[in-house]
């Protein structure tokens, strides 16, 4: 099996008597894009300033491509790429100014590379352009060009479709897509907004108090977990009380429906379970399991503590 990208092995943050990270396990291979998500205050940031080095660890190893950030941080921080919030730029200077102001920071970096970087995000044409004037969504993705110009093993992207409109969303999320498929990059990006990172990542971590409480794959829902299946029961509390006691399910009344996550192949048991306790039914709506969904049974409802 290949060596993962990057590896989170028991890292703990600690700040005066609170410990604000406490033992986060898990990995992140290339090729692959890792939504980092969570409520606010949750520690994604503090965790991200670990990844990049612009934190220390308490204790446990954050390893990238084999290489500890705390032991060999050079060798480590060399293979990271990273845009932390709002990417800066000078905006006086072109965009292909600012990308070789920056590439003379970091040696090797050859002007074939600078224009390899502005072709993979799409920005031939504004490149000599002040920066200035750019839009939003132009200098995401000028912060992303220089964020790649040494060839980065990872590429952190921190609230990448922050302030985008809906047009410049679907550029930045095609543009990250790309990346991790042509240039085997491990793209981690956090953000907030629950339907992009749904259609952008393979795989998310879930982040509540400091904690990893799920990791998932995306795109292979297993059957139990995979449905939202809504039903229009009457009375609701005995229906409820009659789901969890049968079939052990982790349903709530919203309205006037009982909504829960489950196999759909089950349905014709809840039913039966209900008919046979002489409930009215009235309806059973199904729908695939949104990451939304998955992430408020996760965390729960009420997420600002």
């Amino acid at each position: 099996m290949a060596e993962p990208a990057m590896e989170l092995t028991d890292v703990k943050k600690t700040i005066g008597n609170k410990e604000i990270i406490k033992g986060l396990s898990f990995t992140i291979n290339r090729g692959e894009v890792f939504g980092f998500i969570g409520p606010n205050g949750a520690g994604k940031t503090t965790t991200i300033r670990m990844m990049v080095g612009l934190m220390n660890i308490t204790e446990g190893d954050i390893r990238i491509l084999g290489n500890s950030i705390k032991d060999n941080h050079k060798a480590a921080i060399r293979e990271v790429g990273a845009i932390v919030e709002n990417p800066e730029m000078y905006p006086f200077m072109s965009g292909w100014q600012n990308l070789k102001h920056y590439a003379r920071m970091i040696p090797g970096i050859t002007k074939e590379r600078i224009t390899e970087v502005v072709q993979l995000v799409g920005l031939e044409k504004p490149i000599k352009e002040k920066a200035g004037r750019y839009s939003l969504g132009m200098r995401q993705r000028l912060g992303i060009a220089q964020a790649l110009l040494h060839n980065p093993s990872v590429l952190i992207l921190d609230e990448p479709t922050n302030g985008l409109d809906p047009a410049g969303i679907r550029e930045i999320r095609k543009y990250i897509r790309n990346l991790a498929q042509t240039e085997n990059v491990a793209v981690i990006v956090s953000s907030h907004m629950l339907a992009e990172v749904e259609q952008m990542c393979d795989r998310i971590g879930i982040i509540k108090n400091g904690e990893l409480i799920s990791t998932q794959h995306l795109h292979e829902t297993s059957e139990e977990q995979g449905h939202q299946i809504q039903m229009e029961v009457d009375p609701l509390n005995k229906a409820l009380e009659l789901l969890r006691m049968h079939h052990d399910v982790d349903g709530k009344i919203v309205g006037d429906v009982i909504t829960f996550q489950g196999d759909k192949k089950k349905i014709p048991k809840y039913i039966q379970t209900l008919v046979e306790n002489e409930l009215s039914i009235y309806q059973v709506g199904v729908s695939k399991a949104t990451l939304e969904d998955k992430f408020f049974d996760l965390i729960g409802e009420n997420t600002i503590e």
